[in-house]
């Protein structure tokens, strides 16, 4: 690389490498970021997954476990989706007041169908009155606490938004924005637009700008930086069923081989190893080793790909009900593969080229914020 890469500066914090594991439901809970952690050496960014401002507020059991945060965990960093202003203002001084993290990111880029139908997620940003209005109570709310935004390009090709609420993010005290270089109606299809990162550096020169996107491996993550600008890369599909991406990321940041013992490359006997950790992590944090075990079978299939292991055992792995029984089906597999060509690339969603569901009229005007409702908040994350 040309020139050194800087720390990340969020607010008062400072992270290096400028790395950030990216909010996904269902998978960046404690004992996710637990192992990304480990592998990285604790050097990073690691967020929550998406937190809806009004359970939050409302103290919804579920949404309480999910803001749990390891002692270890420093920054706490808690990404937050809400559509009512007064709503994530209360979300906020609550995160403040009660000192629930250090960090607080806003979620506008969630491209599902059930969410942008009623106007929220990636949507959103396209009423630009109420995303300055969202984005003014947070930061009135967060007091000290730095506030982040993680968007998407737009709506499609012919409604992108990303300038414009780069600009308001900027006039509003935003200290960081993310971008995800796809528009909602590509989903996760096609490929990442990093020029549209370069073009939002540009033009929000103030403040640190982060690119999310196609970074499969530790050199997508230098790429993206020599060719777009932006101060730090955001990692999300690209670390599912492999937390150990983050040692392959500070290496190559800090200009360095991997450390020994590091699995940028592992055995399917490291994998296996990795496997019946995060699950035993899993039931510890949920308090129920079948549980636990259970809420890993959606990880198997990633954890596994490009080794040969049969239709029939991945079938069998991915319905164990304990350590034990997951831990046997492992251990009958020729774990000495070493690691296949076939498990670098894309993983986890891919679908792309939807129609963006929207509410009706949502595009004749930008500036009538009429029609979003409580009903937009779901518990559904993405970007």
């Amino acid at each position: 690389m040309p020139e050194p890469v800087s720390p990340l500066q969020i607010g008062p914090h400072t992270v290096w490498p400028p790395v950030v594991l990216a909010p996904m439901a269902g998978i960046t809970n404690a004992p996710f970021r637990t192992l990304c952690r480990e592998f990285s050496g604790g050097k990073g960014l690691f967020v929550s997954e998406m937190i809806t401002t009004r359970a939050l507020v409302e103290r919804n059991d579920k949404t309480m476990q999910l803001i749990h945060f390891d002692a270890t965990e420093k920054p706490r960093s808690i990404q937050l989706y809400g559509v009512d202003p007064a709503v994530v203002g209360k979300a906020v001084r609550m995160i403040a007041d009660e000192g629930l993290a250090d960090h607080i990111d806003l979620n506008f880029g969630c491209p599902v169908p059930k969410v942008t139908r009623k106007g929220g997620g990636s949507a959103l940003p396209y009423k630009r009155p109420l995303l300055r209005a969202i984005l003014r109570e947070a930061v009135a709310g967060a007091g000290d606490l730095p506030v982040t935004m993680k968007m998407r390009k737009g709506i499609d090709d012919d409604h992108t938004t990303y300038l414009d609420a780069g600009r308001i993010a900027v006039e509003e005290g935003v200290t960081a924005i993310a971008l995800h270089g796809r528009t909602a109606a590509q989903h996760y299809g096609g490929t990442a637009d990093w020029d549209a990162i370069a073009r939002l550096k540009e033009h929000v020169p103030e403040i640190p700008v982060l690119g999310n996107g196609d970074i499969w491996s530790a050199e997508d993550a230098l790429r993206m930086v020599r060719e777009t600008g932006c101060d730090g890369v955001v990692v999300g599909r690209g670390c599912l069923g492999r937390p150990w991406l983050f040692a392959d990321l500070v290496a190559a940041f800090e200009g360095r081989a991997a450390a020994p013992g590091a699995l940028a490359r592992p055995t399917l006997r490291q994998v296996a190893d990795v496997m019946v950790r995060h699950a035993a992590l899993l039931g510890e944090w949920i308090g129920d080793e079948s549980r636990g075990v259970i809420d890993f079978r959606k990880h198997v299939a990633w954890y596994l790909k490009g080794f040969a292991v049969g239709s029939q055992m991945r079938g069998r792995l991915a319905i164990t009900s304990s350590l034990a029984e997951l831990r046997a089906g492992l251990d009958e597999l020729e774990l000495d593969q070493p690691w296949p060509s076939g498990a670098d690339g894309p993983r986890g969603r891919t679908s792309g080229n939807n129609r963006v569901v929207l509410p009706d009229g949502w595009l004749k005007d930008p500036y009538d914020c009429a029609g979003v409702t409580e009903e937009a908040e779901l518990d559904t994350s993405g970007g």
